[in-house]
This record gives C-alpha cells, sequence and structure tokens, in this order.
C-alpha cells in the first residue's frame, strides 16, 4: 500500500483537489437556485 501511496502521490491529490472543487460548485449552483427563488418572492411582494 505504501509502495502504491509513494508512486501515485500526484494523482491522489489532484483527485482530492477535483473532489474539493466539485463540492465548491455544487455549493455554490445550490446558493444560485436558492437565491433565484428569494429574488422571485421579493418581485412579488
Amino acid at each position: 500500500m505504501e509502495e502504491f501511496l509513494a508512486e501515485h502521490q500526484l494523482y491522489i491529490v489532484l483527485g482530492i483537489v477535483l473532489l474539493i472543487w466539485g463540492g465548491i460548485v455544487l455549493y455554490l449552483l445550490r446558493l444560485d437556485k436558492k437565491l433565484a427563488e428569494l429574488e422571485k418572492l421579493i418581485k412579488k411582494g
């Protein structure tokens, strides 16, 4: 296992970074959707 980790450090770090960025993108998309709903409520009121 240690041998695998030593040989593939770059790919492991890249995978972790991509997961983090993916989570940030999903969070921002969700936040945008909620803000759009709030804007609609404000315009109606």
